[in-house]
């Protein structure tokens, strides 16, 4: 079945091959990948089979993996996803990190929260932080809601609907304000990869630029900053000078851009002035 599934897959342009049929057996068998391999001569039973070829037939037509096993892993943890979240990236573990060891916050405000992957690792990473997130959508917040609490932070992350700084209670400040906002251009929707057009459109269209949610968020984080806190911002390749030019617009000081392994802009950084 694992043969004959790559083949099928390598056929229907499906990436990782040989990986996406073994994530998707595994999945069908509630296996781990190692089981796999250890129960290699196991017959597969009727509704196996057939739960197993429903799931090749979705993936063969765009289906995401991740939206048909419901969990993608991320720093270390497995995130329960659906269609009503975005994909957690590796690019994205990037921006964890640095908040994590170079920022260390005590208060953070994660806004665009999607499956809560950046605030609930965070969270995690740094037991004695305070962490908020928002999401536009009521759906979104459900699903951070639940990895906050199945991962072991709920109790340390509270997820609120909203409108990025409008879901913030008046008067509330944070050491960090950290995103991975829509940065995709609106025209390039179109160009994305099959599986990409399945995320939710709201969690990847940034406007004509693909900056219209990064300027929202750097005009208005500043009311939210302490003095000397910095905001730190997932961008798309290409934007970096735009970003630097938007922040340093905005009365951000020490703005950096970073670029990611593959040598994309990925990163943006910048702090509110001390005093």
């Amino acid at each position: 079945m694992l043969g004959w599934t790559t083949q099928h897959f390598e056929k229907a342009d499906v990436d990782a091959p040989r990986l996406t049929a073994e994530l998707l057996l595994a999945h069908t068998l509630k296996l781990d990948r190692v089981r796999l391999y250890t129960e290699l001569d196991r017959p597969l039973h009727k509704d196996e089979l057939a739960a197993y070829r429903a799931l090749i037939q979705q993936r063969s037509a765009g289906e995401p993996t991740q939206y048909l096993t419901g969990q993608k892993e991320f720093y270390g943890r497995r995130f329960a996803v659906d269609s009503r979240v975005l994909i957690p990236r590796p690019e994205t573990e990037l921006l964890v990190e640095a908040v994590v060891k170079r920022l260390k916050p005590a208060r953070v405000l994660d806004l665009c929260t999607g499956s809560g992957c950046i605030a609930v690792t965070i969270a995690c990473e740094l037991p004695e932080a305070s962490v908020w997130a928002v999401d536009l959508s009521g759906g979104t917040c459900a699903v951070a809601r639940f990895n906050a609490d199945a991962l072991g932070a709920g109790a340390r992350v509270t997820v609120l609907e909203g409108d990025l700084f409008g879901a913030v209670p008046t008067g509330a400040k944070f050491d960090v304000i950290v995103s991975n906002p829509p940065y995709v251009k609106t025209g390039e929707l179109k160009t994305l990869q099959r599986e990409v057009q399945r995320e939710p459109k709201l969690a990847l269209d940034g406007g004509a630029d693909g900056l219209d949610v990064v300027r929202r968020i750097a005009a208005e984080a500043q009311g939210w900053l302490k003095a000397g806190g910095s905001l730190a911002l997932e961008i798309g390749d290409g934007q970096g000078d735009s970003v630097r030019d938007i922040l340093m617009r905005a009365g951000y000081h020490d703005v950096v851009i970073e670029r990611d392994l593959a040598r994309l802009d990925r990163l943006a950084f910048g702090k509110k002035a001390a005093t």
